[in-house]
This record gives C-alpha cells, sequence and structure tokens, in this order.
C-alpha cells in the first residue's frame, strides 16, 4: 500500500493559484479514481480535483478558503 498525494492540477493557460471551496471528502473516507473530492475556484471558475487513485483520504492538508498554488500537494490518499 503506498501513499499518493493529490496535487492542485492547472486547469487553465493562466491558472497560478486555487481557492479551497468545497471538500466534497473528510479523512477517512473511502475515495474511487476520478471521484470528485474537492472544488476549487480559480479566476471565478469552479474546478473539481478527482482522486488520483481508489482508497482512503488519510490527510487534508489544504483547508476550505485556503488559497494554493498549482502543483501544491492538498490531500494525501493510501491506496487500499
Amino acid at each position: 500500500m503506498s501513499v499518493v498525494d493529490v496535487l492542485l492540477p492547472q486547469s487553465g493557460m493562466g491558472m497560478q493559484d486555487g481557492e479551497i471551496v468545497s471538500w466534497l471528502k473528510s479523512v477517512g473516507d473511502t475515495v474511487e479514481k476520478d471521484e470528485v473530492i474537492v472544488e476549487v475556484e480559480s479566476a471565478k471558475v469552479t474546478v473539481e480535483v478527482v482522486a488520483p487513485v481508489s482508497g482512503e483520504l488519510i490527510e487534508i492538508l489544504a483547508e476550505e478558503g485556503a488559497v494554493i498554488e498549482v502543483r501544491d500537494t492538498i490531500a494525501r490518499i493510501k491506496e487500499l
């Protein structure tokens, strides 16, 4: 079992950061690959970030309201 970082993706050419709007999953929740786990707002556009792997959400590193740089780690998932 490995731990996989969830990174804030770059959804547009000019996107440099995004604000965490709403976590749809909590620590301890099981997630499926490609399931939406968090909504991020950038330049007034809401972006859905999906789980890169199936597993358990073990850590949230960016709380709602935080502004995060593109490609920064926002959460960690333990593969099951």
